[in-house]
């Protein structure tokens, strides 16, 4: 069982005379996988290839197949059901998604960020983790601490490393206010009692007496004892307005109790970080924190709610755990923030703090995908990459490896209630175009789970967040409205074609470190008018080429915005780096007999190509 005190944790003892895994050089070399535990896998899968690459045919769980596409929702009962299972755990693994590595290799994954691990409040089905109840402890519905040990392990010996998703910000509803559920006034209110096993407020609030409440440990309260104090809680309310300070850095995160991370000052209305002095609870937190780090020998974190975080405490953890993995020897251990509120708040947050990155949640993933699907104009896209105003430098230097890009996620914050995935609205088409611009562009791509298996999020109801959390091991609530089957289907058409980008983005490494230019186009008939394709009559149905130069190696992409046409366009290249009567080769197409065929640099715009695009294709040469 865990420990039930910071004070039983030894950091000594499980980082003495211990070789962990180190840091990579450079993150933006990394492909990262974002996938719920809850949501993953289960492990009962039958019929698909284990970490070594062998047949598996022993598990209960057959691979979907078109026909089970909405097996679930034949009737209004059973479509009910089929929404119901989505709110509640499904049952995922942490030994499932060990077993499902090896999947995730194949694809050309590099990172695997778990969400929240830690148990959770035993009353709320928080599924997703963001409702720790013991920072201490594995949530039994995943597992064990063993369980996760072991999948770090053997992520390890395939090449993988494992960013854990960890909360600062809040804990979950341990605590139940006198006045119910109040709105933050900018007032402190009273509570009535922490909250036992079965949710109800029953117990002190204040340090549990485990010897009148021998009940206590491990399910009800908060552990460890350290955050059992009211100071360890802000205990000022719900948030209403997200965008004002200081309501979104001290209210709760709804449900969710704010803790109180340290005393600020504050002089028209900014914090002055330099004079933050931290709380106990934070220094608390810090502990927790390290312990998992050393316990499983975790690469990286993923900061929930940054934005919600005082930045003299965002500054302290990072400094701490930085200090802490670099004298493990994780000299680059990565902090990547969740930052909403736009990217220049992002980008000022990461200057403030040394936070590593953050998440493109804001302009980044709305524009990459409304490019793709020829509704935003390609400019707009790359134009957020151009980041001068901020950094007084040319545009790559944010970018590269501050900020994780991504198709879709568990949140889609952007969306309100009715949210979706990209291939949402008969998009599937267009899906592995949009992967590849993502796999190509500047920045450390993320996949979230599914995406590569086509995964909508449809459904309906009143709140979306459950339909973009489908199970990839099928269960009660599988993707694309069915049950009883597993997605775990590398013979699918666009797991395989990124897995050859992905492969082929490891070997050339202006794809993964080079500067990044869009590249105006002419018709194939034209060849002297140039400029950036634009959406026309509400749809842009356009080639999109854009160069990765670094050094004086130029490797030049592209994709098709038409679904049902292939596109042929002169498109621009490096005046510089190439002279007429040189060539480029076709390093990957989605049109297999591309491959391997040139193109001759002819003397127009500068210096120009001649290429085609096969209908919601990506082409590449180099």
């Amino acid at each position: 069982m865990a420990e039930k005190s910071l004070r039983e944790i030894d950091l000594h003892a499980l980082t003495a005379n211990r070789s962990f895994f180190p840091s990579p050089d450079h993150w933006e070399d990394q492909v990262i996988y974002f996938l719920m535990v809850d949501r993953f896998s289960d492990g009962k899968e039958n019929q698909f290839r284990d970490n070594q690459g062998n047949p598996v045919t022993t598990g209960t769980t057959p691979p979907f197949d078109p026909s089970a596409n909405g097996n679930a929702v034949g009737t209004d009962a059973d479509a009910a059901r089929w929404r119901d299972a989505g709110k509640v755990f499904v049952g995922g693994k942490l030994a499932g998604v060990e077993s499902k590595l090896g999947y995730l290799k194949r694809l050309g994954v590099t990172a695997v960020w778990l969400s929240p691990i830690f148990k959770q409040v035993n009353a709320d089905n928080t599924y997703h983790g963001y409702g720790i109840q013991h920072f201490l402890d594995v949530d039994p519905h995943f597992g064990s601490r063993d369980d996760l040990r072991r999948l770090v392990q053997t992520a390890h010996s395939l090449g993988i490393r494992v960013i854990l998703d960890i909360i600062l910000n809040h804990c979950g509803d341990v605590f139940r206010y006198v006045a119910g559920d109040p709105s933050w006034n900018g007032q402190k209110f009273d509570v009535r009692a922490f909250r036992d096993a079965q949710g109800n407020p029953t117990l002190p609030f204040g340090p549990v007496d485990l010897a009148a409440h021998p009940d206590a440990f491990p399910d009800a309260a908060i552990w460890p004892l350290e955050f059992q104090t009211s100071d360890a809680f802000t205990r000022e309310g719900h948030i209403n307005n997200f965008d004002f300070f200081p309501e979104f850095s001290d209210g709760d995160f709804f449900s969710l109790k704010d803790m109180h991370h340290g005393v600020r000052d504050i002089e028209n209305g900014v914090e002055q970080i330099d004079s933050y002095t931290v709380s106990p609870t934070m220094l608390g937190l810090c502990e927790a924190y390290k312990f998992w780090i050393a316990f499983a020998d975790i690469d990286g974190f993923r900061l929930d709610t940054a934005k919600h975080l005082d930045a003299g405490a965002s500054r302290y953890f990072a400094s701490v755990i930085h200090e802490f993995t670099e004298a493990m020897g994780k000299d680059n251990f990565y902090i990547i923030a969740e930052v909403t509120g736009g990217r220049d708040f992002a980008f000022e947050r990461l200057q403030e703090t040394g936070l590593d990155a953050a998440l493109g949640i804001s302009d980044e993933r709305a524009k990459m995908d409304g490019l793709v699907k020829g509704e935003v104009n390609p400019a707009d896209y790359f134009d957020l990459f151009r980041n001068s105003l901020q950094v007084q430098k040319d545009s790559h230097i944010w970018f590269r490896d501050k900020i994780v890009t991504s198709v879709d996620d568990h949140d889609h914050v952007d969306q309100g209630d009715q949210k979706h995935r990209f291939c949402a609205g008969g998009y599937q088409k267009l899906a592995l175009a949009v992967m590849a611009l993502n796999a190509t562009t500047l920045g450390i791509p993320c996949i979230y789970y599914g995406t590569e298996q086509l995964f909508d999020g449809q459904g309906s109801g009143d709140f979306g967040d459950r339909y973009i959390r489908e199970a990839m091991f099928g269960g009660e609530f599988g993707a694309f409205r069915s049950r009883g089957r597993h997605f775990f289907l590398e013979d699918q058409n666009a797991y395989k074609e990124l897995a050859k980008i992905h492969k082929l983005r490891s070997s050339l490494l202006p794809l993964r470190r080079g500067r990044q230019y869009l590249r105006p186009i002419s018709g194939p008939g034209d060849g002297v008018n140039f400029g950036y394709p634009q959406v026309l009559g509400g749809r842009m149905l356009s080639v999109v080429a854009w160069s990765r130069v670094f050094n004086d190696n130029e490797v030049l992409c592209a994709i098709n915005t038409d679904p049902d046409n292939a596109r042929t366009a002169f498109v621009t290249i490096d005046n510089d780096l190439h002279g007429a009567g040189s060539s480029l080769t076709c390093l990957y197409s989605t049109n297999p007999s591309q491959i391997g065929r040139t193109l001759a640099v002819e003397a127009r715009n500068g210096k120009a190509v001649s290429l085609t695009v096969p209908p919601a294709g990506f082409v590449v040469y180099g």
